[in-house]
């Protein structure tokens, strides 16, 4: 078997281009990288596909515009629920 024809498991996909092994399933589901499903209903990808896209000859340029602006997650700017007044320690009357 040819190298360009390995599978990879949606970590070692994700290790290379250093996101989550979510990330890459939902880059999959959205058509933005191509997979292969086994028997048991796991995701494969292909490693020539996955070192073109590395080298920056596919779909994923878009997703790399999304990713670069989106906002960061920095947690609630305030707590939020009843009871809260929005000042003091989150929880507490």
């Amino acid at each position: 078997m040819d190298t360009g024809d390995r599978l990879l498991t949606p970590g070692e996909v994700a290790a290379l281009f250093r996101v989550d092994p979510k990330t890459v399933t939902r880059w999959a589901a959205a058509g933005r990288i191509g997979s292969i499903r086994t028997p048991g209903g796991h995701r494969r990808f292909r490693e020539s596909e996955v070192r073109a896209l590395l080298e920056g000859e596919g779909m994923l340029d878009e997703v790399d515009q999304d990713i670069a602006n989106r906002p960061r997650n920095e947690g609630p700017a305030t707590p939020s629920g009843p009871g809260s007044s929005g000042a003091g320690t989150p929880g507490m009357p």
